[in-house]
């Protein structure tokens, strides 16, 4: 289990490496829902997207001779561009195993910052399990994209710093896709404040945290097929899973076409990019998938969108 008082030391660790992402009130959405709503906006920090913030922690807690051997996990692209720029950044380096479908946006990021792309199955097991074997014959160290202490005390940062913003906070709406981001904001969340509500939202086209939490043991869901290809998980990680069993007060499910519409909001409405597996906490605000009250922030994950995702959706629109 992860507590309070380390994803406080994450928060120290990281923040000379990553952005205090802004929270950002929106006058549009707050009056759709009914609530006053301020969104996390961590489409703007370092890589595009919250994962940098487990990816530092997790670097910067290593030894010389870890570094010195290098990193490698198995990612759908977020978490391995943080990890490829978190080894940039403290001089070591980084292999991402990726799926075969994975976004050319996030995999020309990844060689950006200088890592090294695999391309490997289509599940988030596979991929998963290719890493770990060229870890072994490499000696690298394996950094799981979801289901570890670090990580998740890394990515709890974020909810270190919503409460930090807006105290008077009383609900926040995370993305769920390993669980790793979901369960880190919960502790730090309810670990301040009890009363507040954490709430997880899922593509119903991939749903595993849902699935597990409603069977009380971790469900594989397969291949998971949606437009938000940060969430496609075939399941959730054992640490996530038993902190979100913990802590969650919900868990929601939003459709492809509620995303797609999200997306476009967020662009409009609000001028922010957020990929798909983003703004599933907007589609879910704005489709009265929760009951919202008081003040809510909806945590932006990322926004690293491929050019044909939105390309494809602004044209189905005109």
């Amino acid at each position: 289990m992860v507590e309070l008082k380390e994803v406080r030391e994450a928060l120290s660790r990281i923040r000379r490496y990553a952005s205090k992402t802004p929270l950002v009130r929106s006058s549009a959405l707050s009056e759709v829902c009914g609530a006053r709503v301020s969104l996390k906006a961590e489409n703007l920090q370092k890589t595009g997207s919250f994962k940098v913030r487990g990816a530092l922690n997790f670097l910067l807690s290593m030894g010389e001779e870890e570094l010195r051997r290098g990193v490698i996990t198995g990612s759908s692209g977020n978490h391995g561009q943080a990890l490829a720029y978190a080894a940039r950044a403290v001089g070591s380096s980084a292999v991402v195993v990726v799926p075969e479908d994975a976004s050319p946006a996030k995999t020309e990021a990844i060689e950006g910052y200088g890592g090294r792309v695999i391309r490997f199955g289509f599940t988030s097991s596979e991929r998963i399990g290719k890493a770990m074997e060229i870890a072994e014959e490499e000696g690298r160290t394996f950094v799981h994209p979801f289901d570890d202490p670090r990580i998740v005390a890394g990515q709890g940062t974020v909810g270190l710093e919503i409460l930090e913003d807006a105290p008077e906070t009383e609900m926040i709406l995370a993305p769920i896709g390993g669980g790793g981001l979901i369960s880190g904001i919960a502790v730090a969340a309810k670990g301040l404040n009890p009363r507040v509500k954490v709430v997880g939202v899922e593509p119903e086209a991939s749903n595993c945290a849902y699935q597990s939490l409603k069977a009380g043991r971790i469900v594989d869901v397969g291949l998971p097929r949606t437009i938000a290809d940060g969430l496609r998980t075939s399941k959730p990680g054992e640490l996530p899973f038993s902190i979100m069993s913990r802590y969650l007060d919900d868990v929601t499910l939003v459709s492809e076409e509620e995303i797609e519409k999200a997306v476009l909001f967020l662009l409009q409405r609000c001028k922010l990019l957020v990929e798909p597996s983003g703004a599933v906490t907007v589609a879910a605000l704005l489709f009265g998938k929760v009951r919202a009250r008081g003040k809510v922030v909806a945590v932006l994950s990322g926004g690293n969108v491929a050019k044909e995702t939105l390309l494809n959706l602004l044209s189905a629109q005109a």
